[in-house]
């Protein structure tokens, strides 16, 4: 699974030809959550509510560059890396 962001020790990554709906997966601190990019919610797994927070406000600011990657990813092709949350 290629890792597309990393920051405060969060794991950002998204699967080729993924299923439906759009989404990428977020790990922290053994967890692992499911974040649907077109409405920006928690689809399923967990996080501590302030690691979800920072996937929330992160994936708020880069929701454009989010879905071209669903695109790329439906194609095989390299994902772009994301800039991280600062």
């Amino acid at each position: 699974m290629p890792l597309i962001s990393t920051f405060f020790g969060i794991a950002i990554y998204m699967y080729y030809e993924d299923h439906a709906p759009p989404h990428f997966h977020a790990k922290y601190a053994g967890e692992e959550a499911i974040i649907g990019i077109n409405d920006i919610k928690l689809i399923s797994g967990q996080l501590s509510p302030r690691a979800l927070g920072l996937v929330i406000e992160w994936a708020s600011l880069h929701q454009d560059e989010l879905k071209e990657n669903w695109e790329i990813g439906e194609h095989y092709e390299s994902f772009k890396e994301i800039a991280p949350l600062n």
